[in-house]
């Protein structure tokens, strides 16, 4: 399984397109796998025909295994001899096999293999010694001993290379807990459904966990009217400049938001625990959290503070389908300073969104809907909604808050303020 960035360590196997004794072809897609971020597709290194398919769909594998073996002289080729009879009884080490290629990243290369020179019997016999790091485990196993509290220190491990495994951790949780009553095993019920939680479910609930007792989060609340917004979206919708565009009030309170974090840019921050430093982010990479099949996808448009209204609409609309399409790339997913979330679409008025990790701001935009509304001294049917800056209270105080809030709502009831700011 290669490395498909990110420093992700390991991915799920949605789907193989090939087949044993199928040819492939340098470059050529065999599979699709989902990492904690998104679907990718994998392309094969070699020239030659499938050999073996070692992973199924459906199977969690680590970065680095091996996933396929590749026959890369499938016509055939001269058969290896067989040792002579008249060899002493240690057999020499066997040739690695040449025409097999290994799909573990990209890094194999013909003639890469050399054969180790042979040891002295005596040190053949000899069982290795390896220094084994006290309590070295995977993270899998790590949580695994954290849940049953088991000190991975205080174990012998049982694993190659000294490695400590799930076994080791079980045996130290049943050693020093107290027995327990046997209870008659669970049958599961027919009203219920069990969804393993791997992917981007997975990676999503971590990432919330963490934000959510990282960052202290605080929520402020604008109700505002967005009467003229809604009419200059249906202007804009009109306009030849938007031809083939989807024009939508999202948009403009993506505009108005943008407009805001450059009026207030050190809400364009992130938190450095380990330097002790606020980073202020120069540019703005705003993301778009999207509801997709696989779960939550937070996508961003590089630089969005230097797109105009119609590239950012182009823009928009295109990671919005890439990722509901599950074809958003890993940098898509990185890199993101500020984030809109759109409650809206669900009906939904408000929310406290959790921020993503890494972020200083989020923005919850809610439905639209016609409200009685005080304007020009009188009671008047007006287009309302309602939005939610969350933000991390360690860099970002009520004031700075109050003020990107305030300016994007501003700027949603007086869009023309989206050209005296500019």
């Amino acid at each position: 399984m290669p490395d498909v960035g990110e420093g992700l360590s390991e991915a799920d196997i949605l789907q193989w397109y090939v087949k044993p004794g199928d040819r492939v072809h340098d470059g050529m897609t065999v599979c699709e796998v989902e990492t904690a971020k998104a679907a990718v597709e994998l392309p094969i290194p070699y020239d030659g025909a499938v050999h073996e398919i070692r992973c199924p769909a459906g199977t969690t594998v680590d970065i680095g295994a091996v996933i396929i073996t590749v026959d890369t002289a499938p016509d055939g080729g001269p058969e290896p001899a067989d040792p002579p009879t008249s060899q002493p009884a240690d057999p020499p080490a066997p040739e690695p096999e040449p025409q097999q290629a290994l799909l573990v990243g990209y890094g194999v290369m013909n003639g890469s293999t050399r054969r180790r020179p042979r040891k002295p019997r005596a040190e053949r016999e000899r069982p290795a010694r390896r220094e084994a790091v006290p309590g070295a485990a995977k993270p899998p196993v790590r949580k695994l001993a954290r849940d049953l509290g088991v000190d991975l220190g205080l174990l012998v491990p049982s694993g190659p290379g000294g490695v400590i495994t799930r076994e080791d951790v079980h045996a130290a949780a049943r050693t020093t807990q107290p027995p327990v009553a046997v209870q008659p095993a669970r049958v599961p019920a027919s009203d219920e459904r069990r969804v393993p939680i791997k992917g981007v479910r997975k990676a999503t609930a971590e990432a919330m966990v963490r934000s959510a007792f990282t960052a202290p989060h605080v929520t402020e609340f604008s109700t505002v009217d967005v009467t003229r917004t809604v009419k200059l979206v249906q202007q804009l919708k009109q306009d030849p400049d938007f031809a083939g565009l989807r024009v939508t009030p999202l948009l403009l309170v993506a505009r108005a938001f943008l407009a805001a974090v450059r009026r207030f840019p050190e809400i364009n921050a992130s938190w450095d625990e380990a330097a002790q430093e606020v980073v202020i982010k120069e540019r703005v990479h705003l993301g778009i959290a999207a509801a997709t099949p696989r779960g939550l996808l937070v996508p961003n448009i590089k630089d969005a503070h230097t797109r105009n209204l119609p590239q950012l609409a182009a823009e928009l609309g295109d990671l919005v389908a890439t990722a509901r399409a599950g074809r958003t790339t890993p940098a898509d997913l990185s890199g993101g300073t500020v984030t809109i979330t759109n409650l809206g679409v669900f009906g939904v008025d408000t929310g406290t969104p959790i921020l993503n990790p890494g972020e200083a701001a989020i923005l919850a935009v809610g439905a639209i809907r016609t409200l009685p509304w005080v304007h020009r001294s009188k009671v008047k049917p007006r287009q309302v909604l309602t939005l939610a800056l969350s933000f991390d209270h360690r860099l970002v105080d009520g004031e700075l808050g109050s003020k990107v809030l305030a300016a994007t709502a501003e700027i949603l009831e007086q869009p023309k303020r989206l050209v005296t700011w500019a």
